[in-house]
């Protein structure tokens, strides 16, 4: 069995359905041939973004592959692979390299040495009898424990060696961990006593799909819940005990009871310090549940750790406070502090979300498209800047993963990605990605692949021809040289790739122009809306 061929068959048994690349890599041709779809992009970070999907959408079940040409391809997604592993999501990168005879030569590009440093593993491939073992590592290494991308490199002269037969692989299990029984006893005597107990949310709860014991977990506590970026729509936003979700700008309720909070449980997050995540307040109490021991305190002081799967993790805690909480306590006086909280908050961004002014207020779209779409078959994802901050405290998720947070790094255009493989892996969803003028400019042109390869997502352009979030910071260089305009007509440019495209600039055609753009996407025809907006620049910063 010739070498690419194996990998394809090892690929298939592992569930893969299709891969995502660009040329020149011969996985592509192999995969067609054992029944498994190449998607050829038009760059390589969109790729890895649509791989990096398909991870999240399965809950690393079935990672997504990527493959790339050796040399400038692999020199081209590095920063696709980066942004997986900052977001901790398992993929497979399979770059091809140069021949084994010049893979360590100066100046070649070798992808092994180049992107250890961000990958959960790096591993060549220097013996076809290895095959098996060497993906077998790499599928392991994914599924199990936090996740990250693999990488495996083909050198360019082993496509004609022999993989002996028959295939010795067998797709490999998933193996969870559960944290030290006296610890949890520990962590459940704590949160029966205390009187204000916060719960806080990250993408771990995603990956082990813990939503049903996060839920009552709350419940019988009678804790309310907020959740990282990563880890929105995890806990229903619309129940009584939300939050919401935490990041650059956030309701006012996430500061209120984190402040006034006498313990903190943080469950599958890691609590990194980053400019685009909720700070916890310091002094307080706080027990940390993840899945990887060296997050334990690594960026606060904690006081207690629990090191496991967090749906495990979650069970044993449940079966702990079975004895000491024997009925659900009343949730009513939490929930009536939320919403004492949030509706004087709310009224405050009324003026800008029912705004009917033009150029619209991004306010404004966003609570239309809101009101729209059926958010609970809808996938939506941000994009790095305002369109991050403007979309994520106000929209209201209610079921699993219907919301692909992020933000650890933050690439602009990543959106696309993310909304394409989604639909990839979500075939019945409405799925949105919501960017900027900005980051349109990083990444619009798989727009046209999205169109080619049939792929009927709706993109939401908030175009105010401007990087409004960088005006205050370049005031000299906007008045002098204007150095922060951007211009373009991108829904001209959707209609030129054979998509559906709109420019939307009064406030009453928002609605109709969202409901074509779902029609056309039922219809199978990708759907980019550009709405023109003003240069707003506020968002909902934590106030403590």
């Amino acid at each position: 069995m010739k070498l690419g061929t194996a990998i394809a068959e090892i690929l298939k048994r592992e569930g893969v359905e299709w891969i995502a690349g660009y040329p020149v890599n011969h996985m592509l041709e192999h995969a067609a041939a054992a029944d498994i779809r190449p998607i050829i992009v038009r760059q390589e970070r969109i790729g890895l973004h649509m791989a990096d999907a398909q991870s999240r959408m399965t809950s690393g079940r079935k990672p997504g592959v990527f493959v790339m040409q050796h040399g400038p391809g692999a020199e081209n997604a590095m920063g696709g692979v980066a942004q997986c592993f900052s977001e901790s999501v398992p993929v497979l990168v399979l770059p091809m390299g140069y021949p084994r005879r010049l893979a360590h030569v100066e100046p070649n590009f070798n992808s092994v040495a180049s992107m250890r440093s961000f990958t959960k593993s790096a591993e060549p491939i220097t013996l076809a009898a290895e095959v098996p073992n060497i993906l077998r590592r790499a599928f392991a290494r994914m599924r199990n424990g936090r996740g990250g991308p693999c990488l495996v490199e083909i050198p360019n002269d082993m496509w004609n060696e022999e993989v002996p037969e028959p295939l010795d692989y067998r797709p490999v299990p998933l193996a969870r961990y559960a944290p030290d029984p006296q610890d949890v006893a520990r962590a459940a005597a704590m949160l029966a006593a205390a009187r204000r107990p916060v719960i806080y949310a990250g993408t771990g709860v995603h990956w082990a799909r813990a939503w049903p014991q996060l839920r009552a977990l709350a419940e019988l506590l009678a804790a309310p819940v907020t959740t990282s970026l990563g880890g929105k729509s995890s806990f229903p936003e619309d129940h009584p005990l939300a939050l919401g979700s935490g990041g650059l700008a956030v309701q006012a309720t996430v500061p209120h009871f984190l402040k006034n909070a006498d313990l903190i449980l943080g469950v599958g997050c890691s609590f990194s310090t980053t400019n685009f995540g909720i700070a916890m307040p310091k002094g307080k109490p706080i027990i940390q549940a993840t899945l990887d021991p060296n997050h334990l305190g690594k960026d606060i002081p904690i006081e207690l750790g629990l090191v496991g799967d967090a749906a495990l993790t979650l069970d044993m805690l449940l079966a702990e406070l079975k004895d000491r909480i024997r009925e659900r306590r009343d949730p009513s006086k939490v929930a009536a502090e939320i919403q004492a909280v949030r509706e004087p908050w709310l009224a405050q961004w009324r003026e800008k979300r029912d705004s009917d002014a033009a150029p619209l207020n991004p306010y404004r779209v966003l609570r239309d498209l809101w009101n729209t779409v059926d958010v609970d078959n809808t996938i939506i994802t941000h994009d790095a800047g305002s369109p991050r901050d403007q979309l994520s405290p106000f929209w209201v998720s209610r079921t699993p993963l219907s919301y692909l947070g992020w933000g650890k790094t933050t690439q602009l255009g990543y959106g696309l990605g993310l909304a394409m493989g989604a639909k990839l892996a979500a075939p019945e969803k409405l799925c949105i990605n919501v960017w900027g003028d900005a980051a349109i400019g990083f990444t619009g042109m798989d727009f046209e692949t999205a169109v080619r390869e049939r792929i009927p997502i709706m993109s939401v352009l908030l175009n105010n021809f401007s990087m409004a979030i960088e005006l205050k910071v370049m005031p000299i260089s906007t008045e002098k040289y204007r150095s922060t305009d951007i211009s373009g007509d991108y829904a001209a440019m959707a209609r030129a790739f054979g998509g559906h495209g709109e420019r939307i600039e009064r406030p009453e055609d928002i609605v109709p122009a969202i409901r074509r753009g779902i029609r056309k996407t039922q219809e199978g025809v990708p759907v980019l809306l550009e709405f023109i907006t003003s240069k707003e620049t506020e968002v909902a910063r934590p106030v403590w």
